[in-house]
């Protein structure tokens, strides 16, 4: 069965340095898909549904960060 897509070549050429397949093994599979343009994946990765989530605000928290905003104003008369 010939490699599919470039991330199958990448893996093959991996497990190749590691010394888990043998030289021999890794040339057949090469072989297979010859000299043509892979595809970076076979499948293209699954995107995510929710996206970024926000944050919720408590009512505490936004109280907080009002009296942290506002200055207090000098009731001093000159």
């Amino acid at each position: 069965m010939p490699i599919k897509s470039q991330a199958q070549r990448r893996k093959f050429a991996e497990l190749l340095v590691e010394g888990k397949i043998s030289n021999e093994v890794y040339e057949r599979w090469n072989r297979g898909a010859g000299y043509k343009e892979l595809p970076e994946r076979v499948t293209p990765k699954a995107k995510s549904k929710g996206g970024a989530k926000k944050r919720k605000t408590t009512a505490k928290a936004k109280s907080k960060s009002k009296k942290s905003t506002t200055k207090k104003r000098s009731t001093r008369s000159c």
